[in-house]
């Protein structure tokens, strides 16, 4: 099931996406400059090398200049240099518009797909479980009348999934066979498992937990399926990993009731709203944060700063401010998890301290309003 760390790591990951292509906006409006006062080649007039050479170091520099302050346009007596320094401002600013909608969007759609893959791996275990059911040249009794994946494909639930997304195995099933040719029929535990003679409950109810955790979701040619199809696969796998646990231990084979499937959220439209808001805030938040970390990264100049730390960092100041239910420290905490796992070994140690710093500045100011029981109170 999602929780605010999972949800953090998503943000972190589009931010830094987000960056990377600001990054290359900029470059490429550098590129621009130089081109558009460059000399002519195709032109029958003399170009005068010297002036442009001139001109571009010109433009280029106040093109830095205009970005780093923020500026969204210039003024200067050089019509051609104020042409091209203002096409490229304003170049800069339509497609990072662009780029932060589509990551925004992307972000949404991203997670709720997490959902999507869950009924994936739960109907991939279907799917074995019919591929059994033909195979005529090895008896697969005990795997085909397993009361867990029974219970998957009579599951109501999960045909209503399957039928609302589309079988995702539909049109893959010449892989799905050589999987459970050369995976599934091979597998140590699984022939141990069709060897039993009764196989109980706890024994159908293990193998099941087996299949899906070492197995489909394993290191097997599976697992590189949707490590292959998946861009962040080793972030979604735990969310898919802990909702396919969940859904066999709920299930009660000797009960009335039928498998049903667990939701990716308890409150969908909560979390919806916490990602967003932290997305919208951390890619474009005010100059006076960012000096903020500035001022407290000592010999460390923010540009400088390694760009994981630098998102986490923004992230955790937006968080701060954003959210006045999530107690500071839990705040800092989950943003030096984020730095342990996912930037430089000194990283941790780094954000902890600064963070430490810029809470109590934060607070001072008045920009972290937390009140209630394990919070700041700052009224």
């Amino acid at each position: 099931m999602l929780n605010r760390r999972s949800l953090r790591i998503k943000v972190m990951q589009s931010l830094f996406a987000l960056q990377q292509c600001r990054d290359a906006n900029y470059e490429l409006c550098l590129e621009k400059i130089n081109e558009m006062l460059s000399p002519d080649l195709n032109s029958m007039e003399v170009q005068n090398r010297t002036q442009l050479a001139s001109q571009r170091k010109q433009a280029l520099q106040l093109f830095k200049d205009a970005f780093a302050n923020d500026e969204s346009s210039i003024d200067h007596q050089d019509l051609r240099i104020k042409k091209a320094v203002n096409e490229c401002l304003i170049f800069y600013q339509t497609q990072s518009k662009k780029d932060m909608a589509f990551f925004a969007k992307n972000l949404v759609s991203e997670v709720e797909k997490i959902y999507e893959r869950y009924v994936a791996v739960l109907t991939l275990a279907v799917e074995f479980l019919e591929l059994a059911e033909a195979d005529k040249k090895v008896s697969h009794k005990n795997f085909v009348n397993n009361k867990w994946i029974q219970g998957l494909r009579d599951s109501g639930d999960l045909k209503k999934e399957v039928k609302k997304l589309g079988n995702p195995w539909g049109d893959k099933m010449d892989r799905v066979r050589v999987w459970f040719r050369d995976v599934i029929r091979q597998e140590t535990e699984y022939l141990h498992y069709l060897d039993k003679k009764s196989p109980s409950l706890e024994d159908q109810k293990r193998f099941a937990n087996h299949l899906f955790k070492k197995i489909i979701l394993g290191k097997t040619v599976i697992n590189e399926y949707f490590e292959e199809e998946v861009q962040r696969w080793a972030e979604d796998k735990e969310i898919v990993k802990g909702l396919v646990e969940k859904t066999i231990k709920s299930f009660d084979p000797s009960g009335t009731g039928s498998l049903t499937l667990h939701t990716l959220s308890v409150n969908w439209d909560d979390d919806k709203d916490f990602i967003e808001k932290l997305y919208s805030r951390g890619s474009q938040l005010e100059a006076k944060y960012k000096a903020l970390i500035a001022n407290n990264t000592r010999n460390w100049e923010v540009d400088r700063l390694p760009l994981t730390d630098r998102i986490i960092l923004e992230m955790a100041i937006a968080e701060l401010i954003l959210f006045p239910n999530i107690p500071v420290k839990v705040s800092i905490n989950e943003y030096i998890e984020l730095a342990k796992n996912y930037s430089t070994p000194k990283s941790r140690q780094f954000i902890n301290g600064i963070l430490d710093v810029i809470s109590k500045e934060l607070k001072t100011t008045g920009d972290v309003k937390k009140s209630g029981r394990g919070l700041i109170d700052n009224k």
